[in-house]
């Protein structure tokens, strides 16, 4: 119910005239704004605030507040609560806050009355275009990089506003798409890369809108679900160095460093009226849902762009700094086990409350279908930093009634050297499988005793989790992500080329395991494009013939190419950017890619939500005996038995070696070839019409740097 009491009192008349606006004192809960009674109830938390000022705007783009309402704490907070209803309002109003208390940086608290804070759950915003976080820079008087005056200056003119959002989108009865984790094929795209370059033919460019219109593209190639990198709010203009190369300004393009996390992108819209993204955004949705198509949004609990203490003033840390982030013993500091000089402090009650506040929001609001957590072992860290076993945060996830049925996966590691691949707390979380890349990697390569460590992985990785009780499921298979090489540049370049991001190609993963094959980067060498393309299929039909859940790097399906930088985050041109001129070009190995889908789907033992069991998988040597793991030979095969009568058998063949290798295949029925990555065009025949034919006990030549795979039915 809401407190009765006018309170008018508060309310700072504007320069020229307008109607009188009603203030009530509103209610604390729900946190961000929601329509009550014609009007609109404002409610924010700051436990050590002394004053708090609710500023209203005529248009999202005005430079200048039209209405300034003070809060009195007496009638306006309830315990932590600030809050506050505003008559006559309704969706589309631009706010914004001040809010003063305590400037004590030796113990950590860092409150400026004079920046402009933004609501933490504030579900759009406006005028992002004029973002200049210079002007919201901290100040410390113990650091000599410290200037007193941008402390105290005025940021209005620059910074964006909250908008106050509508919910009364068409979902025209979309439902949750709710896919089996065992029939789930993820595909890591970036909304803005993956249609602005003007090769994507889209109507609307770098857009929510731009994805809709890869829907058919997504559907013939038959992926299930997309995982987008970030697209909460975040500054692209907050970077400072220059390209060295060619002297241009970098900006922030993969979006990892989020200011307002319940908001999507303003300029990932059109931009057609401010706020637009929101409805964007549901209309991508929605629509990739009626194509059959899940939404995993890539979100960065871990921390904020806000920066350390020399960083800007946005929201969190003008409204509880001490709360809302790992400090260090010595308060003034932040803890970083981000490598981006702050920690979000996700084990304290609030922010815990906030986090799943969030993911609520995007699963209740905006219909995402699931999660992958950058950086998520900083969420198993206690206030202290300490690794926790029992972790309140990571359990409140897993067990939220709303959140029980989305997908879960985790980045199992932070950038402090935790690594939790394969012991990550809780069996609902997937993560991704940095073994399985790093692994398949190097077997082909061509190192020599790997192929013990590639049996495990297309099996679904059990040495990893088993132990703990998990399955197959909880892998997620990747070769290549947005975090390193490209598939064609892992085939193309022995070393990184990230010279560009202007970090004197300092930055960015020093070990890659990639090859080159004789010339470092493009080469008109027939042979070595030759060699690249089989190398690409291996690692394509290894990662589809795995156990566990592939996901697959957005444009690796048809050769994307970042010229050997594997660290593109400050990219936001042509080096990053989706060439889509490269698919007509690299067509096979588009088809390819899709053949090697539908074969996933095709045998359903491919794809098993467990362990293989015994008598169901035999390994053998090119000689037909068992292998000898201890040996430095690369190469392995592999026989999949049939579980009933009506199933095929498969037989799973692969050569790392530079020459070709003589298999003496198993059992004494026919065999099919289905896949040969050593033939050019090499697809993936499915009808069994042409497909070469060989016996068990017969030997088949598989050539050098090539996989086989052979069936037991027509």
């Amino acid at each position: 119910m809401k407190k009765s009491c006018d309170h008018p009192a508060g309310v700072v008349p504007p320069d020229k005239p307008h109607a009188p606006v009603r203030v009530a004192c509103g209610w604390p809960l729900p946190l961000g704004t929601w329509p009550r009674d014609e009007g609109i109830n404002f409610a924010l938390f700051s436990r050590h605030a002394r004053a708090v000022e609710l500023l209203l705007y005529e248009t999202p783009d005005a430079s200048k507040h039209h209405l300034r309402i003070e809060l009195d704490p007496a009638a306006h907070r309830t315990g932590d609560i600030w809050h506050v209803w505003v008559g006559g309002l309704q969706a589309g109003q631009a706010y914004a806050y001040h809010v003063d208390g305590p400037y004590q940086p030796e113990s950590g608290i860092r409150y400026n009355r004079h920046k402009l804070l933004l609501d933490p759950y504030a579900t759009a915003l406006a005028g992002t275009g004029r973002w200049d976080f210079g002007n919201a820079r901290g100040y410390d008087p113990a650091s000599p990089r410290s200037d007193l005056s941008f402390w105290c200056k005025d940021n209005e003119p620059w910074m964006a506003r909250c908008l106050v959002t509508s919910d009364d989108f068409d979902w025209r009865c979309d439902r949750p798409l709710r896919h089996r984790w065992q029939d789930t094929i993820i595909y890591e795209t970036h909304v803005r890369g993956l249609t602005i370059h003007p090769s994507s033919g889209a109507s609307h460019p770098g857009t929510f809108l731009g994805v809709v219109e890869k829907i058919p593209y997504f559907q013939e190639l038959g992926i299930t679900s997309l995982e987008l990198m970030p697209v909460q709010e975040f500054n692209e203009r907050e970077l400072t160095q220059r390209n060295p190369i060619n002297g241009e300004v970098l900006h922030n393009y993969w979006g990892y460093n989020s200011v307002a996390f319940f908001a999507p992108k303003e300029g990932y819209s059109s931009c057609a009226s401010p706020g637009c993204q929101s409805d964007e955004f549901k209309t991508m949705v929605r629509e990739l849902h009626r194509a059959g198509i899940e939404v995993i949004l890539d979100i960065v609990f871990n921390h904020t762009a806000e920066g350390d203490e020399q960083g800007p003033t946005l929201n969190f840390r003008g409204l509880d700094n001490t709360i809302y982030y790992m400090l260090d013993s010595e308060p003034r500091h932040y803890r970083n086990f981000t490598g981006c000089g702050n920690t979000l402090n996700c084990n304290h009650p609030v922010v815990r409350d906030y986090i799943l506040d969030c993911l609520r929001y995007w699963v209740l609001e905006m219909h995402v279908d699931g999660f992958r957590f950058d950086l998520a072992s900083v969420m198993a860290r206690d206030k202290n930093g300490v690794l926790q076993a029992n972790t309140p945060l990571l359990e409140r996830i897993a067990e939220d009634p709303i959140l029980h049925d989305v997908k879960l996966i985790a980045e199992a590691w932070d950038a402090a050297g935790v690594y939790q691949v394969g012991r990550f707390p809780g069996r609902r979380w997937s993560e991704w499988n940095a073994s399985f890349r790093d692994d398949v990697r190097r077997f082909w390569r061509g190192d020599p005793g790997m192929r013990g460590a590639l049996a495990s992985r297309l099996c679904g990785s059990a040495d990893l989790y088993q132990h703990s009780g998990k399955a197959p499921l909880n892998s997620i298979n990747f070769v290549t992500c947005h975090d390193g090489f490209t598939l064609n540049d892992l085939v193309s370049y022995a070393s990184k080329h990230n010279a560009a991001n202007g970090e004197q190609n300092h930055d960015g993963m020093m070990e890659n395991h990639s090859a080159n094959y004789g010339v470092e980067g493009p080469t008109e060498n027939a042979d070595i494009q030759r060699l690249r393309r089989r190398q690409m299929k291996n690692f394509i039909a290894t990662l589809m013939l795995s156990r566990g859940v592939p996901m697959l790097l957005g444009g690796d399906e048809f050769g994307r190419s970042q010229n050997g930088n594997n660290n593109a985050y400050c990219q936001d041109n042509e080096t990053s950017w989706y060439d889509w001129a490269r698919l007509q070009a690299n067509s096979e190995l588009r088809d390819f890619t899709r053949d090697m889908i539908t074969l996933r789907k095709r045998y359903p033992v491919l794809s098993a939500e467990q362990f293989y069991r015994q008598g169901e998988l035999v390994w053998f040597d090119s000689a037909g005996g068992y292998p000898d793991w201890n040996k430095p030979d690369r190469s392995l095969g592999c026989h999949i038995l049939a579980t009933a009568p009506s199933e095929e058998q498969l037989c799973l063949l692969f050569n790392a070696e530079e020459h070709s290798v003589s298999f003496q295949l198993p059992g004494k029925g026919r065999w099919w070839v289905r896949v040969d990555t050593a033939t050019e065009p090499s697809g993936v025949n499915m009808s069994g019409g042409e497909a070469a034919t060989v016996r068990g006990g017969q030997t088949l030549a598989v050539g050098p740097r090539s996989l086989v795979l052979l069936t037991s039915g027509s």
